[in-house]
């Protein structure tokens, strides 16, 4: 597949990444020279340094030959000019990233106008997560996900404490004929192996036939619980703050958003109804307490600084603040948020990455996707002749450890895998991936001569 990616940014190069591992061609065009010197470096690609808003850099590269086009440069006017003019040049489907407030009730208008095929927003997308988190409590509605005849169940190991202090290796003898596909614990998801070890707190995701999860659900699981969350502090009064607070503010929630700019408070209060809008600073902990942090249910840090973020999360745990979650953009620091102990840490890229990844390969061979707490995705693809993985047994497949095949559907059975199961021709395999290994998951999955997603 021919792809174009108009902006070397951190969404351009995490896409760019993540569709190399799939084997497509990818064409990346963008006014900063260092940006895509970095590009190359890195990658086998083509560069452009040109605007790619210029009808004649489009025509240059044959636009029309072009399977897709992302267009995700810093402007939203100019996304949306770049998208709907590779679109009338004659590429297949087009899509733009568009982040501004003041477009998010027009999308529909923009995407029917413009002649869009998909409008893509981080920080509108990050936002659905911790909505998600903050009002079901479960990232799985009912806790538990359904594809054909497998299914997938989340659920607090204090409610089955037999598997407490369980070495993964151990897990079958105590629920036969199910797997552990992931693990929630301190804020983070892991994808476990033969020697983690599973603690007191932690929230367990397992796979399993459905009949047999769904039996098992009913004795783990609390049916119909939602939240009784009444108050939410949120830290930065930026996009996502700004998305998040209305969010909550419709469904009944009494939310204070703190924002250390004056001009961006005047523009929340402006436009955000029934939020409590503090100018200050966030880091003086003096001043959130006098604003009875202590008495919130949830606090979320979504500030631009990934580190104020974090310790800003930490200071509200010690306060005992039952739900805190940050927004936190760097993987290099992902080592250490399951140290800190929050409840969810949340990177906006990864997830808008997974979207646009769902949206470019369509509905030909994934069948089905869903996010799991904002960092891993569980997604279903039909397995064909081209792929490298076949007529392999699993362990002889170099399969990195974010990765783990949690079932098979062959006919009309499923099969939860082993070591030495072999994937066939028209198998349906569900896959958990955490969202920063999506580039070595479409390596993993790449076919001899073309992508699973072409």
């Amino acid at each position: 597949m021919k792809i174009a990616i108009v902006g070397a940014g951190k969404l351009g190069f995490k896409v760019t990444e993540a569709l190399l591992g799939g084997d497509h061609s990818v064409t990346v065009i963008d006014t900063n020279e260092s940006a895509l010197n970095k590009l190359i470096t890195q990658m086998d690609i083509m560069t452009v340094n040109a605007n790619g808003k210029e009808v004649r850099v489009l025509e240059s590269i044959g636009i029309s030959t072009y399977d897709f086009l992302l267009a995700c440069t810093n402007s939203d006017e100019q996304n949306i000019i770049i998208a709907s003019f590779a679109k009338k040049l004659g590429c297949s489907r087009t899509a733009a990233r568009v982040r501004d407030p003041e477009h998010m009730n027009q999308l529909d208008f923009i995407r029917e106008t413009m002649n869009i095929d998909y409008l893509v927003n981080p920080d509108l997308s990050i936002t659905l997560e911790i909505y998600k988190y903050l009002i079901e409590k479960y990232a799985l509605s009912n806790g538990i996900f359904t594809s054909g005849k497998a299914s997938l169940l989340e659920f607090n190991v204090s409610k089955f404490p037999k598997l407490i202090d369980l070495e993964m290796s151990e897990f079958n003898k105590v629920l036969p004929g199910m797997l552990a596909v992931a693990i929630s614990r301190n804020g983070k998801v892991i994808v476990p192996r033969g020697n983690t070890v599973i603690k007191k707190n932690d929230s367990i995701y397992i796979m399993g036939e459905k009949e047999s999860i769904s039996a098992f659900g009913s004795k783990v699981r609390t049916r119909g619980k939602y939240t009784d969350l009444q108050k939410v502090m949120i830290i930065g009064g930026g996009k996502t703050g700004f998305y998040l607070a209305r969010k909550l503010s419709e469904f009944g929630i009494s939310v204070k958003i703190v924002e250390a700019s004056k001009e961006r408070c005047h523009y929340l209060s402006a436009n955000l109804d029934d939020v409590m809008i503090l100018h200050g600073d966030a880091t003086d902990i003096a001043f959130l307490e006098e604003e009875n942090l202590n008495e919130m249910d949830a606090f979320v840090t979504a500030t631009g600084y990934d580190e104020e973020n974090l310790l800003l999360a930490l200071m509200a745990k010690q306060h005992g603040i039952e739900d805190v979650i940050a927004k936190v953009s760097r993987e290099s620091y992902n080592g250490i948020i399951e140290g800190i102990g929050i409840d969810m840490a949340l990177n906006p890229l990864d997830i808008e990455a997974s979207h646009l990844l769902r949206f470019i390969q369509g509905a030909n061979r994934v069948i089905s996707s869903q996010l799991i707490q904002g960092q891993a995705e569980i997604l279903e693809i039909v397995a064909n002749d081209h792929m490298a993985i076949m007529d392999k047994p699993l362990k002889s497949l170099d399969i990195p450890n974010g990765i783990i095949i949690a079932a098979i559907h062959r006919g009309n059975s499923v099969i939860i895998p082993n070591g030495s199961t072999i994937i066939r021709e028209n198998d349906r395999i569900i896959i958990l991936c955490l969202l920063s290994e999506i580039p070595e998951m479409e390596k993993l999955f790449r076919t001899k001569k073309f992508s699973f997603l072409k």
